[in-house]
């Protein structure tokens, strides 16, 4: 199989996407594509699905498409369902269809072949038996059983509809039949994202054991770096080929960086002196000839373009001009996180310039642990206490912003209404948001620009603990390896959630791990944390919850009624705080909608919650 793109390009509505695509998969390639956010990764993927959307290129050879080999493509677009009624085992099951109707018709022949040993159905047995085996007909069933439970997926959730499940699960589901159809050339378009990072490690060994294509955009580094054995970057609208993983890509291109400067550098200085002899000596009758003869040489030479430098531009700030923080910073003594039976009791000191990783499996409690610390839930049981002079920063993956309607420069000025517009266009084009850019709606923004947003409203504050739930989602390869820098050089202190691993490994200097039911305290970071594990040096309880809530745990539905009672509370609360929020003499009082729309937020947040809850466990009793 092979399968080459040369000099294509794409345009959409008129303007050019990608100007230079020289893109080349065969049955082995396991390939990742980068790029910063919008340098045109998910064009790439769909121009190689779909050809009609090339042209050709700006190079001087024609558009070249060369496919050998029927191969099949697999690509996960939009998440639909034939019929949303079946169960999840009957959706999974439409993945290995070809092996179930073999497994029939190998029954059949079995039966016929009792009474009759006619040669042609013994080569007709065989046959079958044959492309059973290839097909992995001996291992399918305990293959998805792997990946139901790999992907969060319980026995029970089997039974259950597709119309049931919620859209990120949906997105899973579709995910997981298309890794199990197997096709020959497979395509990604950021795989890990919403993926914990138990999850993100079976994805990545089963794709390191792939034995067919693959092609994955993603900005998780140390997922390509174990996955990819090519790189194809795009920047400045051409894509470039790099044969290894992610480091060697990295290297490489450093190097090739490194040696394109050097001979820019000596052929500039080699005009210079060329031109410098042609000035000395165009005047004078015995030298012209010479003098004319460098220019000449100049005229002759290939030039080399200059080098665009690697790094792009990015954000940036300066944190450590902050106040700083007392020894302790925060306190968690006997503290129950969760809704009405705890995730796990914690008992944490946390000293200043600690930075600490909470790492985990989806679900545990990892966000609700630092939404109890910021104060946005209360804690079930114990307390969180603050150490002397601490101003928290709290970052939300889920990048909430106060007015969706709001400009950017509005949305900045709402958290800081004192300060002047020129000090915040200064602080917003640190962030990458310069001139008119600032006159752009939130609700226009991409993911990777809110985060900037958030980042900067948060930052200028200069906060000396940091809360950080997922701050590297949406962010891209170059936005990454800034915030890492910036926090690498940050003397406050940080507790951050996240499930990129090379992040992780970074920042953290010390592990609260989630099991399936509890948290463990590690004093080291990410990559110690790994060898241990592997070496089975360290294990994950699987149970850190106290007795006194066995009861509780064992009767959850009682639970209901305390959570309706909430819901409705919260509701009043909410409906009080809009009305306040429109009386005449607080319309136009700047600084009470800031405050009110703040509790207003929080409200919001703590009804999802709880709503999320109540759905949990009004299932599980309808079970019962």
């Amino acid at each position: 199989m092979k399968y080459e793109i040369k000099n294509g390009s794409v345009f959409l509505n008129g303007n050019s996407i990608l100007d230079e695509i020289n893109f080349d998969i065969t049955e082995k390639s396991h390939i990742g594509v980068v790029g910063k956010n919008g340098s045109g990764k998910t064009t790439l993927l769909k121009s190689l699905i779909n050809n009609e959307m090339l042209e050709e290129g700006i190079e001087e050879t024609s558009l070249f498409i060369n496919k050998i080999g029927n191969f099949s493509i697999g690509y996960l677009e939009q998440v639909t369902f034939d019929n949303e009624n079946t169960t999840l085992f009957e959706e999974i099951k439409k993945s290995f269809q070809e092996i179930i109707d073999l497994e029939k018709k190998i029954d059949t022949l079995v039966k016929k072949m009792e009474t009759n040993s006619s040669l042609k159905f013994i080569n007709e047995y065989t046959t079958c038996l044959e492309r059973y085996e290839t097909l992995g007909g001996y291992t399918y069933q305990k293959e998805y059983e792997i990946m139901l439970k790999k992907f969060g997926f319980t026995e029970d959730d089997k039974c259950k509809k597709i119309s049931s499940f919620s859209g990120g699960e949906r997105t899973k589901i579709a995910f997981l039949k298309l890794l199990l159809k197997k096709p020959d050339i497979l395509f990604l378009d950021e795989p890990t994202n919403h993926l914990d990072i138990e999850a993100i490690v079976w994805l990545e060994n089963y794709l390191k054991n792939y034995k067919k294509a693959f092609v994955v955009v993603s900005h998780d580094r140390m997922f390509l770096n174990n996955i990819a054995n090519t790189i194809y970057n795009i920047s400045n609208k051409r894509v470039i080929k790099y044969v290894g993983n992610y480091e060697d890509f990295e290297r490489i291109r450093k190097e090739n960086y490194e040696k394109n400067v050097k001979n820019y550098d000596l052929q500039q200085k080699e005009i210079k002196r060329l031109r410098t002899l042609y000035e000395k000596f165009r005047y004078k009758p015995s030298k012209a000839s010479m003098a004319l003869s460098q220019l000449r040489r100049i005229e002759r030479m290939e030039k080399i373009d200059k080098p665009l430098r690697i790094s792009e531009k990015t954000f940036k700030t300066n944190l450590n001009t902050m106040e700083p923080s007392g020894k302790t910073v925060c306190t968690l003594k006997n503290l129950e996180v969760g809704f009405t039976v705890p995730f796990f009791t914690l008992n944490l000191e946390i000293l200043n310039g600690e930075k600490i990783g909470v790492i985990g499996a989806n679900g545990s409690g990892k966000s609700t642990l630092l939404k109890t610390i910021f104060g946005i839930l209360k804690p079930l049981h114990g307390n969180v206490s603050f150490g002397y002079h601490v101003r928290i920063g709290y970052f939300d993956q889920s990048l909430k912003m106060n007015q969706e309607e709001h400009t950017i420069l509005e949305e900045f000025k709402s958290a800081f209404p004192n300060c002047l517009d020129n000090e915040a266009r200064n602080a917003l084009g640190a962030f990458l948001f310069t001139g008119e850019e600032t006159n752009k709606k939130v609700s226009v923004l991409s993911g990777g620009e809110k985060v900037r947003l958030q980042l900067c409203k948060i930052l200028y504050n200069k906060p000396n603990f940091l809360l950080l739930d997922e701050p590297t989602n949406h962010l891209d390869l170059v936005g990454k390896e800034q915030l890492e820098s910036i926090l690498q050089c940050y003397k406050g202190t940080i507790l951050f959630v996240s499930h990129d691993r090379y992040f992780v490994k970074k920042i953290a200097s010390k592990l609260i791990v989630f099991g399936e039911t509890g948290a463990s305290i590690f004093p080291y970071g990410y990559e110690e944390y790994v060898n241990k594990k592997k070496e089975k040096e360290i294990e994950i309880p699987k149970t850190n919850k106290i007795e006194k809530n066995t009861e509780k745990k064992s009767n959850p539905f009682a639970s209901l009624k305390k959570i309706e009672n909430e819901l409705e509370k919260l509701e009043k609360e909410k409906k009080l705080t809009l009305e306040e929020m429109y009386k005449k003499e607080n319309f136009l009082d700047y600084i009470k909608q800031n405050e009110m729309q703040k509790n207003l937020n929080q409200i919001e947040e703590k009804l999802k919650l709880l709503e999320k809850n109540w759905e949990e466990l009004t299932e599980l009793e309808n079970k019962n």
